[in-house]
């Protein structure tokens, strides 16, 4: 690791990937702190209170499952990263980490969703010079509040402007990071497990299981990702299933994972035919050891390579679906849904087709240079 870090200075395209991924991320874990309608922090009356602290616990959206992941990753983060450079021991380290992760897991099912009334907006100009001190988020507008005319253009209020109901675009674009990633990273990892252990049970047995698993394969790569979206959206609606996100996220990594399947087969073929396979053969090690252990850790070139473009992939086929209807459903911030509100006047309503898709081709290119990158970084010349 220490010497990709080392590459990464030498190689400034990777560098740069690296850069806009990092920024990304830091946007879609921290999405509370950066726009949010509730006071981050209020003193009234002697007393000290943080509004949206609740709404970390129990947010306030239909897709709860993926906010709440990146809600425990926003406490986490900076308490784990004082612990990994402050305390030397790795025992002592290893069991905080562990405790810290357990502990931030447990209010996330104390608390319950609840109805927010107040509108801390005016709630605190009425505060002005009642010896308070009230302090919003950069952004101080939620991504699901109905605050202003629709289709407003960018201005002092709302740098960004406002959607076809009257929502802060920069607001629903910061919380459209989320579903973005979500979606890039947990469906690449469903695909990536899948392909993985397809890849390396064909590549190590080959012969009739090989032959089976490669038929299978086949079978998976005629399924039209687009119209098996459609058809479980339509019938888990119909059920009242809220969590699109979660929709998007099995179908494209069950539907994704074919192509990195037969990248690894082809690199296991190649690996076990190696002196250091058959002496683990020879020494008889089990064969899953020798999977796990010995060919696995050979193959993770490929592999890494293959998850930076399946999550820039995954990230593109998201906004696509969602541009398109079938993905992410409103009130859910997508940066696919919010370029699908200009589709009837995409010249009048300019602002909802730049920025988004400025940011979805920021997005998808800093995960290409960092692929380019790392396959740079592995095969040098």
């Amino acid at each position: 690791m220490r010497n990709f870090f080392i590459f990464l200075k030498k190689d400034w395209l990777a560098m740069l990937g690296f850069l806009g991924i990092a920024s990304m991320v830091f946007i879609a874990v921290f999405a509370p702190i950066l726009a949010n309608g509730r006071p981050l922090f209020l003193y009234e009356n002697n007393t000290i209170n943080f509004p949206f602290l609740y709404f970390i616990f129990a947010p306030d959206t239909t897709e709860i499952i993926v906010e709440k992941v990146f809600n425990y990753l926003l406490l986490l983060i900076p308490t784990l990263l004082p612990i990994l450079f402050i305390v030397k021991s790795k025992k002592i380290k290893l069991y905080l980490i562990l405790a810290f992760s357990i502990l931030y897991v447990i209010p996330f099912f104390l608390f319950s969703q609840k109805l927010e009334k107040t509108n801390w907006r005016d709630y605190s100009e009425k505060l002005k010079g009642n010896d308070s001190f009230v302090i919003f988020a950069p952004v101080k507008y939620g991504p699901y509040e109905n605050i202003t005319e629709p289709f407003q253009k960018p201005n002092s209020t709302h740098l960004l402007g406002t959607d076809q109901i009257g929502r802060d675009t920069l607001s629903r674009m910061i919380y459209g990071a989320r579903v973005s990633l979500a979606v890039g990273f947990f469906a690449t990892g469903i695909a990536l497990v899948i392909g993985t252990i397809v890849g390396l049970t064909a590549g190590y047995y080959g012969g009739k299981i090989d032959l089976l698993l490669m038929r299978c394969v086949e079978i998976i790569i005629c399924f039209p990702t687009f119209l098996l979206l459609l058809i479980l959206m339509v019938i888990l609606m119909d059920r009242n299933f809220t969590q699109s996100i979660l929709i998007v996220i099995a179908v494209i990594g069950w539907t994704g994972w074919t192509g990195l399947s037969r990248l690894i087969r082809g690199e296991v073929l190649k690996q076990r035919i190696m002196p250091y396979i058959q002496s683990a053969q020879t020494a008889g090690i089990p064969t899953w050891r020798i999977m796990l252990f010995h060919l696995l850790p050979n193959v993770t070139g490929p592999i890494m390579i293959s998850f930076t473009f399946g999550v820039a992939g995954a990230i593109s086929a998201e906004s696509t679906l969602s541009f398109l209807g079938f993905g992410v459903q409103d009130p859910t911030a997508s940066w696919g849904e919010l370029m699908r509100q200009a589709f009837s006047d995409p010249f009048t309503n300019w602002h909802l087709t730049l920025w988004p898709g400025l940011i979805i081709f920021i997005t998808v290119i800093s995960f290409n240079l960092l692929g380019d990158g790392i396959k740079r970084f592995i095969t040098p010349k």
